[in-house]
């Protein structure tokens, strides 16, 4: 058989062909995209652990602002961040923002080129400068969305946004705001007297993904790929993934590899495919969450191991022989990191894929 192309993407940040599971957001969001000022999806904050698709859903939703005759403005929380929004908005929009006010110097024949003359920039701070660019866009109702990745409340840069931010929505310009990160860097952010407006965004938090829904996504992106998969071998494939999203394409990405000779994908393509997921699972999610956990922190889920299923937290707290309120301070803390959750009254168990496992291996 002849190769074909991989169709699972597990680079972080690549939209896959099939975006399991976030099937609500897309449809709030792209509602606000068509309704414009005021709808309140317009203001959006994702959070989730890594792997949960915060920056391939903002990737993807750069896309559908552009079918609705929006542009957008894709940066991360970074030093430089508002002169980034500026030149991305500038690079996004250059058809609308340049023509409208330039003039032609000349005309060269063979090939055709034309030199440009811009008009000079706008002075001014930074939101003298944005409303410039909105001037300019309104005359053609373009609206804009700015994405933010990786936000964190120690750039003041973000803080600088944030209170900027909401006098472009009170003056109704068509502005749209999409930002993401981890959950306790976005705690930390809400939690700043100086962004309050930013609590009163629409707030999703992304955790599992279904069965279901997982097996959906994964078989429509191997017949998308031009191969099938055994029934078995989808099942195998679903246990594997665990309801977590970056599993899934590392799953599929690595199983299309080992079966890349064959037209449809066996059980025993997805055993070796999963194995290699693992591995890589482990340096790149598993590592770096568990050097972010404090003491405390994995004390609380290696109270958590000897439950062959979901741990009551009443149950933890004398594994760890400290008060039930005490131990619900670092559940709380875990919850947010997308570690753990819940699983009914007073039980959690592990929302990352093989945690569980990486930990016993730390301990053993």
């Amino acid at each position: 058989m002849e190769y074909s192309k991989n169709p699972f993407t597990p680079t972080f940040g690549s939209v896959p062909p099939f975006l399991a599971g976030r099937e609500h957001i897309l449809r709030d969001i792209n509602r606000g995209f068509i309704n414009g000022p005021g709808d309140p999806n317009l203001s959006t904050i994702f959070t989730g652990a890594r792997g949960t698709g915060k920056t391939a859903l903002l990737s993807l939703l750069s896309e559908t602002a552009l079918e609705h005759g929006w542009i957008a403005a894709n940066v991360s929380a970074m030093p430089g961040m508002l002169e980034d929004i500026i030149e991305r908005t500038k690079e996004a929009a250059d058809s609308y923002l340049s023509q409208p006010h330039a003039r032609i110097n000349g005309v060269q024949i063979g090939p055709v080129g034309i030199d440009w003359t811009y008009a000079q920039e706008v002075q001014g701070n930074w939101r003298t400068r944005m409303n410039g660019i909105f001037k300019q866009l309104e005359k053609h109702d373009i609206g804009l969305l700015i994405t933010i990745d990786e936000v964190t409340v120690d750039l003041e840069e973000m803080l600088q946004f944030a209170s900027v931010y909401q006098h472009f929505v009170r003056e109704g310009k068509k502005v749209a705001l999409l930002m993401a990160g981890l959950p306790y860097k976005v705690s930390a952010l809400l939690r700043n007297d100086s962004v309050s407006f930013l609590r009163r965004s629409q707030y999703h938090q992304l955790g599992r993904i279904t069965d279901v829904e997982i097996a959906n996504a994964f078989r429509k992106t191997v017949e998308a790929g031009g191969r099938s998969i055994t029934p078995e071998a989808l099942e195998n494939a679903v246990k594997a993934v665990d309801g977590f999203p970056y599993m899934m394409q590392l799953v599929g990405y690595r199983t299309w590899d080992v079966s890349e000779n064959s037209p449809q994908i066996s059980a025993s393509d997805v055993q070796q495919g999963s194995l290699l997921a693992r591995m890589e699972l482990r340096d790149r999610i598993l590592e770096t969450t568990y050097r972010e956990l404090s003491d405390k922190d994995i004390e609380f889920l290696l109270a958590m191991l000897p439950d062959s299923g979901p741990s009551r937290v009443s149950e933890i707290a004398k594994r760890m022989g400290v008060a039930s309120n005490y131990a619900s301070q670092y559940k709380r803390r875990l919850l947010e990191d997308g570690v753990i959750g819940e699983r009914g009254r007073d039980l959690v168990g592990f929302d990352i894929p093989a945690f569980r496992e990486f930990l016993s291996e730390k301990v053993s």
